[in-house]
């Protein structure tokens, strides 16, 4: 008998999904659009997010700034993309209270219909 899971996985295990999802979100990032299925999008959300938020609170000369970017380059794994993400994408949200991603339906995959989504930076 399988060991229990506390939440369905994308494969694998909680290490797998989690480098899953933070090799998605370097993507989204780099890219600020991707695409990819209705589930892992869902799943990509709110991990993105919270990491916009992050870097949203280290802008300026806060005390807590190198911690916040050094928690962010933990995540991502990716010192070019946490640059990027601090320098360049969260200083466009600093007016804004959430809701920085926006998840488009695009329709079935021909293989496995799966429902294709994209998700991107608003």
């Amino acid at each position: 008998m399988p060991t229990p899971r506390r939440a369905p996985r994308f494969g694998g295990s909680a290490q797998h999904q989690r480098l899953m999802m933070a090799n998605m979100a370097a993507s989204l990032f780099a890219a600020e659009g991707i695409k990819t299925t209705e589930a892992k999008a869902k799943e990509l959300r709110p991990i993105a997010e919270k990491l916009i938020t992050k870097a949203k609170k280290a802008q300026g000369d806060s005390p807590m700034r190198v911690h916040r970017i050094r928690q962010i380059e933990g995540y991502l794994g990716d010192k070019e993309m946490t640059s990027k993400l601090v320098n360049e994408i969260a200083p466009r949200y600093v007016s804004r209270n959430g809701g920085y991603t926006r998840i488009l339906k695009l329709g079935h995959r021909l293989g496995d219909a799966a429902l294709e989504v994209r998700i991107e930076l608003v």
